[in-house]
């Protein structure tokens, strides 16, 4: 039996650092230069009082973290992540942030050769009253 079933609670993961280098090189790859990532003269004068990270470079460290928590499928066998049904950055990670995130299993459907798993990722940040992220995030498991 799997330990991934519906109801299931795995995290939080490690901390992961958010310095102002991680936050250009996103930037970089992905062409978002808007100045409340990139320009910390601009981005102090903002509400957030300094630059933050890009909500999908937030985003995209789901799969470092579900790696480090969430079990493996018995058996040999691969994982993709097959899609997002919903996604919410509901404060923001300041530059020098450090953040980790948890995973809820929702729900465990069978499919032809495999399992979808739902899961609802949060992410939060070290000392923040809210989480920086949430996401329902869907995973196949297949057996090879």
């Amino acid at each position: 039996m799997s330990a991934i079933e519906a109801g299931a609670a795995f995290g939080p993961s490690s901390w992961i650092d958010m310095p102002q280098e991680k936050i250009q090189a996103f930037a970089d790859a992905t062409g978002d230069y808007q100045f409340i990532h990139v320009d910390p003269e601009r981005a102090a004068q903002t509400p957030f009082g300094g630059t933050i990270a890009h909500g999908y470079l937030t985003l995209s460290l789901l799969p470092v973290m579900s790696y480090e928590v969430v079990p493996h499928e018995e058996g040999d066998g691969m994982a993709l992540n097959y899609g997002l049904n919903r996604v919410r950055f509901p404060a923001p990670v300041p530059n020098g942030s450090r953040v980790r995130g948890s995973f809820h299993v929702d729900t465990v459907e069978e499919q032809d050769g495999g399992r979808q798993v739902t899961m609802t990722a949060t992410v939060e940040r070290d000392g923040g009253d809210k989480p920086v992220c949430v996401a329902e995030v869907v995973f196949r498991y297949y057996q090879l």
